[in-house]
C-alpha cells in the first residue's frame, strides 16, 4: 500500500469509524461483561467473511489469512470501560454521546481503540490481494482489571506470530499527533495489602491493647520517608498508598487494620526491591506496636511488566507511519506511568505501542484518563487508523 492508498483507505471509513466509536461508547461495559460490545464485534467480523474465535468471556480473535507465505501480524486493542458516572460534558461542551449505563463509562477510550481496530480490519480486508501471510485481529476483554490477555495470549500462542502491535489515546498529546518510541513505554505494577494485626481494647486503656490503626498509620508514615532514601532520585517508583481502614466504633481499639495501594515502575529490579522494602518496613514498625502484619495473597500481584517497545519493529514503523502522515506528527513524549496489559504481549513477543493524540482545547477533549470528564476527540480515529495500517504495511514491505 502506498501513502495516496492508505490516507484515501482512512478517510473511506472515517463515518464508519465515528459510528462504531459512538455505538460503543453507549454499550459501556465492565471487565468480563462485554456482552453487546462483544456481540457488535462478531457481528462485524461475520459481515467480512472471517473466521474468528471466542477469547475468555467477551474476547474474540478474527483471523485474515491471505493464503500467501508472509509475516504473521497480531494487531490488538480492548474493549471494556470503568464502574463509575460519566459526566455529559467533556471540558468545553456536551459530549456527543454519552453512556447509556449511569454508573458505566468509556473513560478511558477503549471505545476508540476497538473502532479503529475495526475500521484497520476492513480496510485490510479490502486489500486482501495485495497482503501476504496472516493478520490477527485481537479484541481482548478486560484490560482494565486483566480478565481477558491471558487468554488472548493463549489464542495466540496456538499460531506463529512474528510482531504485535497496539495503540491507546493518550490525553496528553495533541489531536493530530502520534507518539512510537523504543523502550519502556507504560509502567508495570504490583499491588499492596496488608493486614495489621493488633490486640482489641478499650480505648480508656491503650496500655492493655496494640493499637493497629495507630501503627497501620505509621508503617505508611514510615514508608514515605523512607521511599526517599531507598531509590535513586531519577526513577520513577510512584508509591500509591489509597486505603487505610481500621475500627469503627469511637472508644474502642479494633482487633486488625488494613492498608492497601499499588506501586509502579518501568525497571524490574527496582520494582522488586520497592516489594522488599514494604515488607521490610511493615514487619519492623509493627514491631515497635506489638503488633504483627499478615501480607495478603494478593500482595506483590506481578502486573503486567514495564510495556517495552521493541527497538527494531519502533523504528520501522516510526519511519513509515511519518511518511503517511502530516509533516511534525511524530512527536516525542515522555513513558506514560500508568499500566497496560499489553504489557505481556511484550514480554513475549517483539511489538510496538503508539500513543494516538486526542487533545483538542477547542472541542474540549483532554480531560485525564480516567476521569468522568474525559473524551475523545474523533479526528484521532482517522490517525489512529492510518498508524495501524502504516505499520502493517512497513512489517510486509520488510518481510517480502
Amino acid at each position: 500500500m502506498d501513502n495516496k492508498q492508505i490516507n484515501e483507505l482512512a478517510a473511506s471509513l472515517r463515518e464508519y469509524s465515528i459510528a462504531c466509536r459512538r455505538k460503543i461508547h453507549r454499550f459501556a461495559e465492565i471487565a468480563a461483561h462485554e456482552v453487546k460490545t462483544s456481540a457488535f464485534i462478531q457481528q462485524e467480523i461475520q459481515a467480512l467473511g472471517l473466521p474468528y474465535e471466542k477469547v475468555s468471556t467477551t474476547g474474540l480473535m478474527a483471523i485474515l489469512d491471505t493464503g500467501r507465505p508472509g509475516p504473521h501480524i497480531a494487531l490488538r486493542c480492548d474493549i471494556d470501560a470503568l464502574p463509575f458516572p460519566e459526566e455529559p460534558n467533556n471540558l468545553m461542551r456536551p459530549k456527543v454521546c454519552v453512556s447509556d449505563d449511569p454508573n458505566t463509562c468509556h473513560a478511558c477510550g477503549h471505545d476508540a481503540h476497538s473502532a479503529i481496530l475495526l475500521s484497520t480490519m476492513k480496510a485490510l480486508v479490502s486489500q486482501k490481494d495485495q497482503l501476504n501471510g496472516s493478520i490477527y485481529f485481537c479484541f481482548e476483554e478486560g484490560e482494565e482489571f486483566g480478565t481477558g490477555y491471558q487468554g488472548m495470549l493463549d489464542a495466540l500462542a496456538k499460531r506463529p506470530v512474528d510482531v504485535c502491535y497496539g495503540m491507546h489515546m493518550l490525553a496528553s498529546l495533541e489531536t493530530g499527533t502520534v507518539n512510537i518510541e523504543a523502550g519502556p513505554r507504560m509502567a508495570s505494577t504490583f499491588e499492596m495489602q496488608m493486614k495489621i494485626l493488633g490486640k482489641s481494647g478499650h480505648s480508656s486503656r491503650p496500655d492493655l491493647a496494640h493499637n493497629a490503626v495507630f501503627c497501620a498509620a505509621n508503617i505508611v508514615t514510615n514508608l514515605g520517608s523512607v521511599w526517599i532514601n531507598a531509590f535513586p532520585s531519577g526513577e520513577a517508583l510512584p508509591l500509591g498508598i489509597t486505603t487505610i481502614q481500621g475500627g469503627g466504633v469511637y472508644n474502642a481499639f479494633p482487633e486488625h487494620a488494613f492498608i492497601n495501594g499499588t506501586v509502579r515502575y518501568y525497571n524490574e529490579e527496582l520494582g522488586k526491591k520497592a516489594e522488599e522494602t514494604i515488607r521490610k518496613v511493615a514487619v519492623n514498625t509493627a514491631d515497635m506496636y506489638d503488633c504483627s502484619v499478615e501480607f495478603t495473597d494478593e500482595f506483590y500481584h506481578m502486573g503486567e511488566g514495564p510495556l517495552v517497545n521493541d527497538l527494531h519493529y519502533s523504528t520501522l514503523a516510526y519511519n513509515r507511519i511519518k511518511q503517511i502522515l502530516p509533516e511534525g506528527a511524530m512527536v516525542h513524549c515522555p513513558p506514560w506511568i500508568a499500566t497496560e496489559s499489553f504489557g505481556f504481549y511484550c514480554k513475549k513477543y517483539p511489538a510496538v505501542f503508539a500513543f494516538i493524540g486526542i487533545k483538542n482545547d477547542e472541542l474540549g477533549s483532554g480531560a485525564d484518563h480516567h476521569n468522568a470528564f474525559f473524551d475523545v476527540d474523533e479526528n484521532a480515529l482517522d490517525i489512529g487508523i492510518k498508524s495501524a495500517l502504516g505499520f502493517v504495511d512497513a512489517v510486509q514491505k520488510e518481510k517480502q
